[in-house]
């Protein structure tokens, strides 16, 4: 069956076009638009006009894509996550997007989000690592996180904890100062230990730590020198605690212009990859993580499997 699903989050909006089976698939296209719809989101509530605009162009395009593949706008399946979950207006956005674009948008709630997240990072990643594991998606605006042990799903919580987010609130300088980086680390911290609190009395932690999403595969890119990304040699990739370290400081010295020309950063995240990289290293330093595995695949490829 072909379908078309798209993963309307805080800073990215992607497209994917796929032919399903019943525990696989088979891409047929995908693209993705760096839009920031959750741009001033943390001062005002609210979209801004700005992040709408740029937003409701994408969804225009997406539309005219599918239409190429015999798809119409609402036979997609599209779903929103934090940025229009937690926005005043983010319903009258739906209604204005449905209006003039066809498409249906359901907003989802932060567990669903996490559940999505799993059911499509476990499609790619190895068993060994899948069934045991803290799986982690940071997005613009939340963050999820999925305990998994023995192969079930033991919790998966939604934080508002997210890279636009974080560096609205602390990034004000370029490159950014050390008293900056760090609080938004402690910022981070905070909403671990909050996380901790959700598990319960069995704050046991999986031996894999697995994150996805823009921030962790760009990370995983640049390590690995990438001129072209290759989602196949982000799949099931071992970052090392020492390696991320070197690639934490090499990143934290430069400024956005200077990050832009790494061939691995695309535009729209030179910036946010600061906050990225925030988060990944309070979950290491947190958690006593050594390496971290990283997974192009989450909430997206989810959506092909979900019956929403």
């Amino acid at each position: 069956m072909k379908k078309a699903v798209l993963d309307i989050g805080s800073n990215t909006i992607r497209l994917l076009i796929a032919e399903v089976a019943a525990e696989s698939y088979q891409k047929i296209y995908y693209q993705h638009r760096v839009a920031r719809l959750g741009e001033g989101l943390q001062q005002t509530g609210c979209l801004s006009e700005a992040g709408k605009q740029r937003a409701m162009d994408v969804f225009q395009e997406v539309v005219e894509v599918c239409a190429g593949f015999d798809i119409c706008a609402e036979d997609m399946t599209a779903v929103a996550t934090a940025a229009i979950r937690e926005a005043k207006n983010g319903s009258e956005f739906v209604a204005q997007v449905r209006v003039k674009t066809g498409l249906h948008i359901q907003v989802i709630a932060g567990n669903i989000e996490a559940g999505l997240a799993l059911s499509g990072a476990k499609v790619v990643l190895e068993t060994s690592t899948s069934s045991n594991m803290l799986l982690f998606d940071i997005g613009g605006a939340s963050t999820e996180f999925n305990r998994v042990f023995d192969d079930v799903l033991v919790d998966g919580f939604s934080e508002k904890l997210g890279v636009v987010r974080l560096t609205e609130l602390y990034l004000k300088s370029d490159p950014p100062t050390d008293e900056e980086y760090q609080a938004m680390k402690q910022h981070t911290i905070k909403h671990l230990q909050h996380i901790e609190q959700l598990w319960g009395e069995d704050k046991h932690v999986p031996p894999h730590m697995v994150g996805t999403a823009g921030s962790v595969t760009t990370m995983a890119a640049i390590h690995l020198n990438m001129h072209e990304y290759d989602a196949h040699k982000i799949n099931n990739f071992c970052l090392s605690k020492t390696e991320f370290c070197v690639l934490r400081d090499a990143l934290l010295v430069k400024t956005n212009a200077e990050r832009l020309a790494i061939p691995a950063i695309e535009s729209g995240r030179e910036d946010v990859i600061v906050a990225g990289l925030a988060i990944v290293d309070a979950l290491f330093e947190y958690w006593g993580f050594e390496e971290m595995i990283t997974v192009d695949a989450g909430v997206l490829e989810g959506l092909l499997f979900a019956d929403l």
